[in-house]
């Protein structure tokens, strides 16, 4: 049994509700953080495009059913390698160094364009279907087939990892974050979890005590940056470092602060604040807002985490289900990270607020996985009587 064929019915409102209150949100915070005057022109123009051109890439994804995502997978995740590896190999007339990294292809009349943040979709595509395949094919979970899948989600995760990881730190780790999300829902057994994430952890805490003594051997064998360990020492003792690597980090904890509970008012910024309209828009909130505006923003983003989560577990195709998966672990993993710097949390990575930082490429590819998530609605409602929905 089918419902109508009116497009219009087998829309989520829901998820239509809540991308309207980020935008909103979005417009707002720009429209302010852009008075600091840092650079000119005007990104809330700019930004109301981005979320344009973001509804039609919707427009185009949410026709696309189960088995035609499956098929363009492999396609679209051997184009973002392809894309990535043009990035390295591209001339600077095309592909500019900016900050030290070289991220984005510069396109006469368009702007930037970060290809990675559309890779994260991609990834989480191959993920899903590499998950999928692989339980088709081995019906009977062992040992040695969970391994087996485990090696594979590493590979399809690594071959991208390996192109941006000395470029871009950020989007790095949130291919990892997408991984062990992905990891955490394949099925793999935990006798062979556990022992891995162990030493997992142990490495990490061994590379941390490197950065702190003996950051010179990590600088040497894996070609970590300056400013990278500069991003350490600052979120440790930002105070120390106010007039270079912990300046941004000091003026916001200072914007956050003073905003208190009930913020300042909408436009009676006091701290000038680089970078306010993209990474740094949380601080923006929280000086203008305060600690309700802040809470009122991260509840919009918990309900877009709570209906993704919905949306998945309603479904019965784990293909759709794995993808939902992915697309928490991104959205989650930006909205945790980003907020945890500005307060200093966490370490200073420069990863936008998801659909509220100014960033064409960053909303582009958040709209695009949104959009996959729209399509799993549409074609649920269409067989939502048939046990292959």
């Amino acid at each position: 049994m089918t419902s109508s064929n009116n497009t219009t019915s087998k829309l989520d409102y829901s998820l239509v509700f809540i991308l309207i209150l980020l935008f909103l949100a979005s417009c707002i915070s720009i429209y302010s953080a852009q008075a600091s005057g840092q650079y000119a022109g005007n990104f809330l123009i700019k930004q109301i495009i981005n979320y344009v051109i973001g509804c039609v890439i919707i427009a185009v994804v949410i026709r696309l059913d189960s088995d035609q995502l499956k098929k363009l997978t492999w396609y679209a995740y051997g184009a973002g390698i392809f894309l990535l590896i043009l990035l390295i190999i591209a001339p600077e007339s095309i592909a500019p160094v900016k900050n030290g990294a070289k991220n984005w292809f510069q396109i006469p009349g368009f702007g930037s364009l970060q290809p990675s943040e559309f890779v994260k979709i991609f990834i989480i595509l191959a993920l899903a279907r590499t998950i999928e395949d692989h339980h088709q094919k081995n019906p009977v979970k062992t040992l040695s087939t969970d391994f087996w899948l485990l090696i594979k989600l590493g590979l399809v995760t690594m071959a991208p990892l390996a192109l941006i990881i000395k470029q871009d730190l950020g989007t790095s780790l949130v291919f990892l974050a997408i991984m062990l999300g992905m990891i955490f829902i394949s099925g793999i057994t935990w006798k062979l979890l556990v022992p891995i994430f162990t030493a997992g952890t142990a490495l990490i805490s061994v590379i941390f005590y490197f950065v702190l003594v003996k950051p010179e051997l990590l600088e040497k064998y894996l070609g970590v940056r300056q400013y990278q360990f500069s991003r350490i020492y600052s979120w440790l003792d930002p105070y120390n470092f106010q007039s270079s690597a912990g300046y941004q980090l000091t003026r916001s904890l200072l914007a956050i602060g003073s905003g208190q509970t009930g913020g300042k008012g909408y436009g009676n910024r006091e701290v000038y604040l680089p970078e306010s309209h993209t990474d740094f828009i949380f601080s923006v909130v929280g000086e203008e807002f305060g600690f309700i505006g802040a809470s009122v923003l991260v509840s919009l983003f918990f309900l877009l985490i709570y209906h993704i989560t919905k949306v998945g577990m309603e479904t019965k195709n784990n293909f759709y289900t794995y993808i939902c998966v992915g697309i928490i672990s991104m959205i989650t993993f930006h909205v945790f990270q980003n907020i945890g710097m500005t307060i200093g949390v966490l370490p200073i990575t420069g990863i936008p607020l998801p659909f509220i930082s100014y960033g064409g490429s960053s909303l582009m590819g958040n709209m695009l996985g949104i959009g996959l998530i729209f399509s799993i609605r549409y074609h649920y409602k269409k067989y939502m009587f048939s046990t292959s929905a």
